[in-house]
């Protein structure tokens, strides 16, 4: 059975507290299996017989449950895989900035969309889209952000979860395809 890793917006963040084995009993409640969380920052790895219609299945799911809308955005595990080997900055860059961060989408950017984002870029913030993700180094601490959240949708056309390259690093090692 295919394995998948969710993406889980507004999970542990702005007061939105969930015990990490609650989460993992809601997603045993729709039928998932093989199921395990990776830091309490909403990533869930699960398995489920097919792709078609997960993010809507386990948003509306999550919503009734816990009762605030959770955007989902899925990835197969070789989808993160070759999310976390790609490389689009150079390593002194990243050496020198404090915050690289993958951003997961649901669809992939049209022209206007990249357009907007690639208008947000300044010496300090640089982007790199490919495929529905997209890398973002900063030069600012991710506490101290020059765009905010809101400004980045906008600019994307589209909800987004961000994680740390990091994170996606470990969670693409602990669970290769």
């Amino acid at each position: 059975m295919p394995r998948f890793v969710a993406f889980l917006r507004a999970i542990n963040v702005g007061g939105h507290v969930v015990e990490m084995e609650a989460l993992k009993r809601h997603f045993e409640t729709m039928g998932f299996s093989e199921v395990e969380t990776f830091i309490a920052s909403g990533n869930v790895v699960f398995s489920s017989k097919g792709a078609k219609g997960l993010d809507g299945k386990i948003a509306a799911a999550l919503g009734r449950a816990l009762g605030y809308e959770v955007r989902t955005f899925f990835r197969t595990v070789a989808e993160l895989a070759e999310a976390a080997a790609h490389a689009p900055f150079a390593e002194k860059e990243v050496a020198a900035c404090p915050t690289y961060l993958v951003g997961f989408l649901s669809k992939e950017l049209d022209a206007a969309s990249l357009a907007r984002l690639k208008a947000l870029e300044t010496d300090a913030n640089r982007f790199h889209v490919r495929g529905r993700d997209f890398w973002w180094l900063s030069r600012r601490r991710q506490s101290e952000p020059a765009i905010s959240g809101r400004v980045l949708e906008k600019a994307l056309g589209q909800p987004t979860t961000l994680r740390g390259v990091n994170t996606v690093l470990r969670i693409a090692e602990r669970y290769r395809p």
